[in-house]
């Protein structure tokens, strides 16, 4: 019995040592190729770690996100993209026998490995200013807190109306935004996102100006209107730097023809010239274009081309002198006491009128013939109705703009000195003179006008240092900008404002 279990045990073994461990044949090797991209842009990834499972070489991706695998046995693999800012991806793939075999992964941001940008910070304007310019410039801060790049939302809600302006902004901080409504509060909010998560800022407050504090007032077309505008002159060390246009503000509708403002410190009001029914009619508005009352009606602003015609404010604000043909007219800004106050012996027209500040009995005038030309510039004392001083007469030549100094010493103008004179009123070489009352000297101004351009239009600044003026093409439908310059020595062109005219300057 003992023999047969020992032969069985014996028999076993022999058995079992004849079942060795199979080897798996060799059964040819191929090629793996792929490509590695991001997945929102197709941008190329490089230094993607490249894996395989079953078990084969490890690569990279190189600068154009391509990959190989040289070698790699014939087999089902699955294939893995791995990056610390990517998300892992996984594909599938046959390896065949003396073949190449290709994949492509298109990557997406690692939400579990991204950063979240740095929530923005409100600099500018600050929380709770007031009394603000309608044109702003809002600044905050904010950084990548990874390789992301941000963008950023711009919110800004009216809190009257509740209308809400939006800006997107990649790769800045700044936005400006213009013409916000005078006397608002606002509210502004800033978002920060890098497609994987958005942060927010706190939301801050401002409130604008009730009124805006501009000392320029002027002109521009727009859709075939004069419109009004007013605008301010930023101070810069560099006159180089002095930017155009600067705190642009629109006074009154494209829907009307307004022109011709002058604005009167005494009553805080502006005075205008407006088209209606097709007559002109003498105007006044407050500063920020509220409160339109028309001043004139029956006998309406009127002579020789109405853009030519000019009126002014008299005693002190209580007064408007304006011209009606050869008739020279005083009316209440109200519109009552409208009085004949002088009249052309010879049937000219009255194209413009100017008082001195400090003695109301003193007028100039321009007069001129229904084509505009024959122009006599002269000065009226208004208790007599008698001529002072003749400043121009008999000469050949349009006339463009006059303005009597506060004292009403010096009378500014601006003359043709090509004396042409044509069907088309065209003007070749308008330049700005002084006439000194008390000696009867006139002087050319001297401010950098070249031949081709026009100077018209010319005004006093308010502390009569500088004069501000209208500059433009002889060409017709040439585009006009307003300039300033300085009485002492002439440096260089200053534009105030683009495709404007009839400048007013008062402070």
């Amino acid at each position: 019995m003992k023999n047969k279990i020992f032969y069985l045990i014996i028999s076993t073994l022999i058995i079992l040592a004849g079942c060795s461990e199979d080897t798996i044949e060799e059964n040819g090797v191929g090629r793996l190729t792929g490509t590695v991209v991001a997945k929102t842009t197709n941008t190329p990834l490089e230094n993607i770690k490249i894996v395989t499972s079953p078990a084969s070489s490890t690569v990279f991706t190189d600068a154009s996100g391509n990959f190989v695998i040289e070698t790699i046995s014939v087999g089902e693999y699955s294939v893995q993209a791995e990056s610390d800012i990517y998300a892992d991806a996984f594909e599938a793939v046959s390896i065949l026998n003396n073949e190449t075999s290709s994949v492509v992964f298109e990557l997406e941001v690692s939400k579990t490995n991204n950063i979240e940008p740095l929530v923005p910070e409100l600099l500018t304007p600050t929380d709770g200013a007031s009394n603000l310019e309608p044109n702003i410039q809002f600044i905050w801060s904010s950084s990548e807190s990874d390789t992301d790049e941000i963008t950023y939302k711009f919110q800004l809600r009216n809190g009257t109306t509740n209308e809400i302006i939006s800006r997107e902004v990649v790769a800045d901080t700044t936005v400006t935004i213009e013409n916000l409504n005078l006397g608002t509060n606002y509210f502004w909010q800033v978002s920060a996102s890098d497609d994987s998560s958005e942060v927010q800022s706190t939301v801050s407050q401002f409130s604008t100006n009730s009124t805006p504090q501009n000392n320029y007032f002027y002109v521009k077309s727009v859709n075939g209107n004069s419109v009004i505008y007013s605008g301010n002159k930023k101070d810069a060390s560099n006159e180089e730097d002095a930017e155009v246009n600067f705190n642009e503000f629109k006074l009154t509708s494209e829907s009307f023809n307004s022109f011709r403002p002058h604005k009167n410190n005494e009553t805080s009001k502006i005075a205008f010239l407006r088209t209606v029914n097709g007559a002109t009619q003498l105007h006044t508005m407050n500063l920020d274009g509220s409160g339109v009352k028309q001043v004139t009606s029956t006998i309406p602003v009127n002579g020789f081309r109405i853009d030519e015609i000019d009126y002014t404010w008299a005693q002190n604000g209580g007064k408007l002198y304006y011209p009606n043909f050869d008739k020279l007219y005083s009316i209440n800004p109200d519109g009552g006491g409208s009085t004949l106050i002088y009249k052309t012996t010879d049937g000219s027209f009255i194209s413009e009128v100017s008082v001195s500040q400090f003695d109301d009995n003193l007028i100039a005038l321009k007069t001129n013939n229904s084509d505009g030309y024959n122009v006599r510039v002269y000065t009226v004392r208004l208790s007599s109705g008698t001529e002072e001083r003749v400043i121009f007469q008999n000469a050949m030549g349009a006339v463009k703009g006059i303005d009597l100094n506060a004292n009403g010493t010096q009378l500014l103008y601006s003359k043709d000195t090509s004396g042409s004179q044509n069907n088309e009123y065209r003007q070749f070489a308008n330049r700005i003179f002084i006439y000194d009352l008390n000696t009867g000297v006139e002087r050319l101004f001297d401010n950098g006008a070249v031949s081709g351009s026009n100077d018209i239009q010319p005004r006093w600044s308010p502390s009569e240092g500088a004069i501000i003026f209208t500059r433009k093409p002889s060409n017709i439908n040439s585009v006009p900008n307003v300039l300033v310059s300085p009485l002492s020595e002439y440096t260089s062109d200053n534009i105030l404002f683009t495709n404007a005219f009839m400048p007013d300057w008062e402070e």
